[in-house]
């Protein structure tokens, strides 16, 4: 039994406590043929890879037996080795990417909240970052003698620059504000940094600094807008970036002095990933076409982008081989795990290298989803994707995604696809402040929690009646962290109760305490779109379901892991004492040693054979 304590002192104890429903298995009820929620569990995930500098190995961090480890591998392809062995599981979108040193003798990680550097050719992993509580993101310089690696000090994240033995550390920057995502240049001169004042949330800068001087150079300066994901030529003569200076996240160029700042693409899209070829004439990247990354090659002079790989997929973090002629990616789409790839650059063929997907799972017929489009409450339209089944039982599921800068995509959802398997048709809006769709639409809830998006999710449902198949009575919503708290929303600001059910994975329905109660990060996260709430207490007071628990009707789910420290575990919390004291149906989970996502096996089993007991006795005939 484990158990963690509340500002108050309070403990809180993993726990299952239950008001008002039979929480029994319905006997008349299987699983899908060929399905079983431990094969699902049973998929490893690949991710967060770097190829080595000679091109010939691959790191990577592989999810399996409940670690996140880092693994190295064959670019040719071949059996992973691994290179930790004590490393936590760690959520795919919280994670980083494992860091080889210039001469491909070292991989630099963070591990156990500690920069760690190990032999690449296998050996004891040492730990560099003593001089610090915690530390992360190692960055090696071109001397492959010093790192960088963040910090939090006085209530900011720092960079040091420190020896490969974390020796001698020193701090680089002397300024208020955060920075992160240091790129040394090619020469070691220069560091190129993401700064983020604290007098204005909105804003994301490129900035520059000397090491051996000191001296600061912003490269971006404007209020109220971002600039972020800085990557240096291969000759350091230009720097590339991705700004919201246009409607969508573009690419950008500057020189290291300041000069020469242009807009390169203008695809009206969402660009990620951004990496030089080792010619400098092309960058590889990502590129957003409603919810499919594209890969693709943007020409460093005239911005014009030649497609490498399209489709209803997902492709992220291209990397180069030295030669220029192939370049290394990973790949996941909803019908396939996400694994890791070589591409040509020259005719697009591609291999790949790891094989995530189960035999067992493969059998299996999966589900494409389609995008649909449907009017919210004041007429915006509202992107969303959607499962049918191939034969409906007559229920319905909407999903919306957490975040909420995120947003749902052509990446793998095997749970949606258990859901649809059993009949469930499956929908996932993308409701206003999802990313993607411009930076008017992902502005759209700033000020506005739990009111427009909540309408949005609530249109989502009313879309869902237009479908014969479906009865409008059968429908649920289910979503964790923000589609959590969506769930909540929902559910208390409902006056036509669209929903028969709810579950809410680690949600929030408190923004006021939760702000005070989860890390530094989450909480300048939501300052950026609600203020702080000594400013603007009545936006946040707004944005709180709790307030309007006399207005749920319908039974709810809740799980909480109770080392979660993006919604504290109070969170569900408060939400489960406020439904208890108004005699509302529930059910409520929570799970020692889990942090924000669930990562263990025997939780992930645990919290999904709830959900569908759940969803069962309340959306199926009995």
């Amino acid at each position: 039994m484990s158990a963690v304590r509340n500002p108050d002192g309070q403990v809180i104890e993993e726990k299952y406590e239950r008001q008002g429903w039979p929480a029994v298995k319905r006997p008349d009820l299987k699983p899908p043929h060929g399905w079983e929620m431990a094969l699902i569990t049973a998929v490893n995930r690949v991710r967060n890879h770097q190829l080595s500098p000679d091109g010939e190995q691959i790191a990577f961090i592989w999810d399996r037996e409940e670690q996140s480890d880092v693994y190295v591998m064959p670019s040719a392809g071949g059996w992973p080795r691994r290179i930790s062995t004590r490393r936590a599981a760690v959520a795919y979108w919280a994670d980083e990417i494992p860091q080889w040193s210039p001469d491909g003798r070292f991989l630099a990680f963070t591990m156990l909240d500690h920069v760690y550097v190990a032999p690449a050719s296998g050996g004891l992993p040492q730990k560099i970052s003593d001089f610090a509580a915690s530390a992360s993101s190692p960055v090696w310089l071109p001397d492959g003698h010093q790192l960088v690696v963040s910090v939090e000090r006085n209530d900011q994240v720092q960079l040091l620059l420190t020896d490969r033995d974390g020796r001698w550390p020193r701090q680089i920057i002397q300024t208020p504000g955060d920075a992160w995502d240091a790129k040394p240049s090619p020469d070691g001169r220069f560091l190129l940094f993401t700064h983020r004042p604290f007098d204005d949330m909105n804003r994301l800068d490129i900035w520059l600094v000397e090491l051996e001087t000191g001296q600061l150079r912003p490269l971006t300066n404007t209020p109220k807008l971002r600039s972020w994901g800085g990557v240096w030529s291969p000759d350091g003569q230009q720097i590339a970036f991705i700004s919201q200076r246009p409607a969508f996240n573009e690419v950008w160029l500057v020189r290291p002095d300041g000069a020469g700042l242009r807009q390169l693409s203008h695809e009206g899209a969402d660009f990620a990933d951004l990496a030089w070829s080792p010619d400098g004439s092309q960058i590889a990247c990502s590129i957003n076409r409603a919810g499919a990354y594209e890969l693709a090659l943007l020409d460093a002079q005239s911005g014009q982008v030649r497609t490498l790989r399209a489709g209803y997929g997902v492709h992220a973090l291209p990397n180069w081989s030295p030669d220029g002629r192939c370049l290394t990616v990973e790949y996941e789409d909803p019908i396939l795990p996400p694994d890791l790839y070589k591409v040509e650059v020259e005719n697009g063929r591609t291999t790949q290298l790891t094989f995530s997907n189960l035999p067992a799972l493969a059998a299996n017929p999966l589900v494409m989803p389609e995008v649909v489009n449907y009017k919210s409450y004041d007429g915006l339209e509202i992107p969303a994707f959607l499962y049918r089944p191939a034969k409906s039982n007559g229920a319905a599921v909407v999903n919306p995604h957490g975040g909420p800068s995120s947003l749902y995509n052509f990446g793998w959802d095997i749970w949606a696809q258990y859901f649809v398997a059993k009949g469930y048709t499956w929908i996932a809006p993308n409701y206003r402040g999802s990313t993607g769709y411009g930076v008017t639409f992902e502005h759209a809830n700033y000020n506005d929690w739990g009111v427009g998006d909540t309408q949005d999710c609530l249109h989502g449902a009313r879309f869902l009646h237009q479908f014969g198949e479906i009865d409008k009575e059968r429908i649920a919503i289910f979503g964790a962290s923000y589609g959590g708290y969506m769930t909540a929303c929902c559910l208390s600001r409902d006056p036509d109760y669209l929903f028969a059910c709810g579950v809410s994975k680690y949600g929030d329905s408190n923004v006021i305490s939760s702000w005070a109660q989860c890390n530094r990060d989450l909480r300048l996260y939501t300052e950026i779109f609600l203020g702080h709430p000594a400013q603007n207490r009545a936006v946040h007071r707004a944005a709180s379901p709790i307030a309007q628990v006399d207005n749920v009707q319908k039974p709810v789910f809740i799980a909480h892991g109770l080392d979660d420290t993006v919604v504290p575990p109070q969170a569900s919390e408060e939400w489960v004492e406020a439904l208890r004291r108004a005699g509302k149906t529930f059910e409520y989970k929570t799970y020692a040693g889990e942090a924000h996502g669930f990562l263990h096996k025997q939780t992930v089993l645990d919290f999904y054979g709830r959900m569908e007991t759940f969803l069962d006795w309340y959306l199926l005939p009995k």
